[in-house]
Order: C-alpha cells, then sequence, then structure tokens
C-alpha cells in the first residue's frame, strides 16, 4: 500500500507541477501523465488491508491532491470534508426547494393537504383536501385565547407583503396568525413603501424576505406573480389576489360560507354578477366549484365589456359544468341558490375610463332584487361595496356577505396550519 501511494503522490506531483508551471504545449502529454497517474490510483484500489478495502480512488485522488499542495494529512481531511459537504448541500439546493416547484409524482402526500407546499391557485385544491380543510376550519372558529390550541404557532413568523391596497385579506391574514400564537411582519403599500421603489425585483424581494419569516403572504398587481415568487423561495406562500389572475383563499371562504349557509355544495345554481373580466375572485370561484363539486351550474350577469372571460368559460365547459350569460338580474335573482356580487373595479380601467362609465351602475341589488330571490337563497359579496348592494338590504338575513368576511378568519387560519405543519 505504502509503495503504490508513494507511486501515485511522486506521478501526481509531478503532473501538477507540470501543468501549472511548464503549462503543457501539447494535450497529447498531459493526457498521458493524467493517465499513468490514474493507473496507479487505480491499483492502489484493489489493495485491502486486514480484509477491509480502501476508500475509493475518487477520495484519495482528493486526499493525494491535498497533500501534494503541501497541507498536512489532518488539514488534507478537513478540506476534503469541507468539499464533500459543499456538493452535497450544493446538490440539495439544485434539486428543487419546496413549494411549487416539488415534483408531484414523487410526492406520497400529493393530493392532500400534507402535501401543500404553497397556495397560489384554487385548482391545487381538490374535493378531499376542501373537505378536510373545512374541518380544520370549522375548529378554528372554537379556539379561545390562553388555550394550547391558541399557542400552536408560538415562535413562528408571517411576513404579509401588499402590493395593492387591501382591508379584510389583510387583517384577517394577520388575525389568523395572532389567534394561533404567531407573529407577524407587515408592510402595507409594499410598491411605495418597499424596495421595489428603489427598482427591486420580486423575486429578490422574495428571497430576503424569505430570511426573516416562516411562511409569506403576498398580495401583487401582476396576474401570475404569486407563482413566480413562490418559485424564487423555498417557504410556503400564499397569493393573496395578483391582479386580475387568481385569490384563492377567497374562493375557499366563498366555498365554505356556501356549505355553512345552505348546507351543500352540490347541486346548485351560481349567480355571478358585476366585474367577471377583471374579478379575481368569481373566477377563483368558478374554478373551485367546477373542478369539485357536482351539478354546478353559472349564470354571468355582466356588462358586455367586462363579461366573462373565455377561459374561463372553456374550463367550465372541459369539466362538464353548465353556464349561460344573462343580462337580467331579476330573472337570474329567482333561480339562483348563491346570488354574488362584485364591484365594478376602477383601477382596472386606469387607461379606459370610458369603458368604466359604460360598466359602473349597471346591476344593482336592492330590495326588489331581493324580494325576487327565493326564501333560502342567499347574497354573497367579496367586498369592499360602493353602490351595487344597497345598504337596505343589509339586514335582510339571506345577505351573507359579513358572515363571509368572518369566515375569511377561520379558512386562513385554517390554511396556514396547514402550510406551517400545525394541523
Amino acid at each position: 500500500v505504502f509503495t503504490h501511494a508513494l507511486t501515485v503522490g511522486r506521478k501526481l506531483i509531478t503532473f501538477v507541477i507540470t501543468f501549472v508551471v511548464v503549462d503543457f504545449s501539447t494535450t497529447s502529454h498531459a493526457l498521458s501523465l493524467l493517465g499513468s497517474v490514474m493507473a496507479s490510483a487505480s491499483a492502489l484500489s484493489c489493495v485491502t488491508v486486514c480484509g477491509a478495502t480502501a476508500a475509493p480512488a475518487s477520495t484519495r485522488l482528493r486526499k493525494t491532491v491535498a497533500v501534494a499542495r503541501g497541507l498536512g494529512q489532518r488539514d488534507a481531511h478537513q478540506q476534503w470534508r469541507s468539499v464533500a459537504t459543499g456538493r452535497r448541500s450544493s446538490q440539495r439546493c439544485n434539486s428543487g426547494r419546496t413549494g411549487a416547484r416539488a415534483d408531484a409524482a414523487n410526492d406520497p402526500n400529493a393530493g392532500t393537504l400534507r402535501g401543500l407546499k404553497n397556495c397560489v391557485e384554487s385548482l391545487q385544491f381538490n374535493r378531499g383536501m376542501l373537505d378536510e380543510l373545512f374541518d380544520i376550519a370549522r375548529a378554528c372558529e372554537n379556539i379561545k385565547p390562553g388555550t394550547p390550541e391558541a399557542k400552536q404557532l408560538d415562535g413562528l413568523i408571517m411576513a404579509t407583503l401588499f402590493y395593492e391596497p387591501s382591508t379584510r385579506t389583510r387583517l384577517s391574514f394577520e388575525s389568523a396568525m395572532g389567534r394561533l400564537g404567531g407573529t407577524v411582519l407587515t408592510t402595507e403599500s409594499a410598491a411605495e413603501f418597499s424596495s421595489a421603489a428603489k427598482g427591486e425585483t420580486l423575486e429578490d424581494t422574495m428571497r430576503t424576505v424569505e430570511g426573516y419569516a416562516d411562511l409569506i403572504v403576498l398580495r401583487h398587481f401582476q396576474a401570475g406573480s404569486a407563482k413566480k415568487a413562490a418559485a424564487a423561495i423555498g417557504i410556503p406562500l400564499i397569493n393573496a389576489g395578483d391582479g386580475p389572475g387568481q385569490h384563492p383563499t377567497q374562493a375557499l371562504l366563498d366555498a365554505y360560507t356556501i356549505q355553512r349557509e345552505i348546507g351543500r355544495l352540490e347541486n346548485i345554481k351560481v349567480g355571478l354578477v358585476g366585474d367577471l373580466a377583471n374579478g379575481r375572485t368569481v373566477r377563483s370561484l368558478a374554478f373551485l366549484l367546477g373542478q369539485n363539486y357536482k351539478n354546478v351550474s353559472f349564470a354571468f350577469v355582466a356588462p358586455k365589456v367586462v363579461k366573462m372571460g373565455d377561459d374561463v368559460k372553456h374550463f367550465l365547459d372541459d369539466v362538464g359544468c353548465k353556464w349561460e350569460e344573462v343580462y337580467d338580474l331579476k330573472e337570474v335573482a329567482s333561480e339562483v341558490d348563491v346570488l354574488y356580487q362584485t364591484r365594478i373595479q376602477r383601477e382596472r380601467f386606469v387607461d379606459r375610463p370610458e369603458e368604466y362609465e359604460q360598466a359602473r351602475g349597471k346591476y344593482i341589488i336592492d330590495n326588489s332584487i331581493m324580494d325576487a330571490m327565493r326564501k333560502d337563497a342567499i347574497v354573497m359579496h367579496p367586498l369592499p361595496r360602493l353602490d351595487e348592494i344597497r345598504e337596505e338590504c343589509d339586514s335582510d338575513p339571506r345577505s351573507a356577505y359579513f358572515r363571509q368576511a368572518k369566515n375569511g378568519l377561520y379558512i386562513r387560519m385554517a390554511l396556514v396550519k396547514v402550510l406551517l405543519g400545525k394541523f
């Protein structure tokens, strides 16, 4: 063993000195000498002492290189361990972080709440996941301050970054974290008061905040931003609305509200009213109900300039879900189980003010619409409202929109627990 080691070391030192100092003039000379080194190393790898096989040639070669550099055996071993550790760390990073980039095909928990790494769109949820999430939310309704359940997230931190205004979504997420014992880092108007105002990219902001928190809740003005942000980090991310794209937690709380109010999510007709082109809430709800529940049909009631997008219509066609476009609100109100009103979003018409004027005020729910509705139907609205639901309707027990907003707290408590693995 000693003889072979000397041979490998002597040849390797010759190779290193020749390569660094002389700088080979011919490639063949270099390959010939390197081949001689590797042949000697291979021979050494076959030698056994006391029945124990020598370490692999690649490992010995790294140690020999370190010795050739003038390091002692102990220092050389430490450097080899450092290189090996660095390689393993690099392999872990390159294999992909947890989250949206995880390979679902290799995840035994795929399709379950335990396999949920982020919440970026409503189509992530199947029927079984929804049933389990709603059970967790129902339990969250009964959590009292000072109980063990109210301390489940002690020591964990949520960061909320909102690039667009919010009242209900931001405060309900922060309340959810607080009621479970966690803490919150928050920035309101992140587009103005974060480093985004200096030109920092969304991905860089996410990577920075990842170092301060265990979970990020993001609202952004660009559709698709949540997926992009989730792909950049290795902690859970929740999409709290991405422009006209999706608002998955609103869809979850809306479905939860329908179930709590009328007792079912199958065999229902839902009237979606208002800004259906830009309304991420109604888009997300249509995807969620259409994918997971039987015999759900939709009536779309909207001015032509903000009618429901073709992507939603095509999806509903693909899953066998019936839909129709209707322009008579009272007719729809008399037929549906759920009348879901939305405001015309002025902020989406900055460069098209004339279209906003065409759309606003066209469909308003007042007492005459309530009179046309069935006694067991409900009115919902994601809020805020302007004048699309008259205040005279608030006292009607079928007006569920403030109960709907409260349900957002329980659904978000449940979702935060799931993503942080505390359920």
